[in-house]
């Protein structure tokens, strides 16, 4: 398994964000993935929920409301998995750059709201290595609450929470669910070293700031793509 080597062969590195839907986190890293891009240097992407090995089963156990919160927590973590040993892993001993759109602590936030034991929830993810920068992009729940409802007409029944049993009303219950996972992630901030980024403030400031501590925490040069003619 790829986890015996040590992590003294890892020559990328690991660039997460997390923050609670309408964060402006997705946007966030995709600018950064653009403009790392531009300047040459080798970098891979990945999101939470993407793998196609359970993808399916993911999407049935919603659609049908099969999912005990345990079972939601497993296939999260086998979607995890199956990334991080495919794609993240790998690419990082090639020396990429990987950023990822949501890690581990996204489960660890999720879960615990949703009932599962906090250290269960680490120990299942204990496979993993730690982003080198973990960038936390916090806004107050109103106003991600406003950017998400504002442009969305109807919310899935798993992503409003109501399998919490929080309240019969589908926009009070993803306050309320929000409101539960935003202070999982002010407790983990600390715990975990997030850098906080002020996501209240217009993209362009916080796309300049993130690239600021990218530049400061790692030598780009040393992830450029490197050309030889022959």
């Amino acid at each position: 398994m790829a986890r015996s080597r040590t992590l003294d062969e890892i020559r990328g590195k690991l660039i997460a964000v997390e923050g609670l839907d309408g964060s402006g986190k997705s946007t966030q890293i995709n600018l950064l993935k653009r403009w790392l891009e531009l300047e040459g240097t080798k970098v891979f992407f990945t999101e939470w929920n993407s793998s196609a090995l359970v993808k399916k089963a993911t999407s049935r156990g919603k659609k049908r409301q099969l999912l005990t919160p345990t079972t939601f927590s497993l296939i999260h973590c086998t979607d995890f998995a199956d990334r991080y040993e495919r794609q993240i892993l790998p690419l990082l001993h090639a020396g990429y750059i990987v950023l990822a759109d949501r890690y581990m602590y996204t489960a660890f936030a999720r879960d615990t709201v949703r009932g599962c034991d906090r250290e269960w929830i680490r120990k299942m993810y204990s496979f993993a290595r730690p982003p080198d920068i973990t960038l936390f992009f916090s806004v107050p729940l109103e106003v991600a609450l406003g950017r998400i409802l504002g442009g969305r007409p109807q919310l899935k029944y798993h992503e409003a929470g109501m399998d919490l049993g929080l309240s019969t009303d589908p926009y009070e219950s993803f306050r309320l669910f929000q409101g539960k996972i935003y202070e999982e992630y002010l407790r983990m901030a600390a715990e975990f070293r997030f850098v906080v980024i002020d996501a209240s403030r217009p993209p362009d400031v916080q796309q300049q700031e993130v690239r600021e501590i990218v530049q400061n925490r790692l030598d780009l040069r040393l992830f450029k793509y490197t050309w030889r003619v022959h």
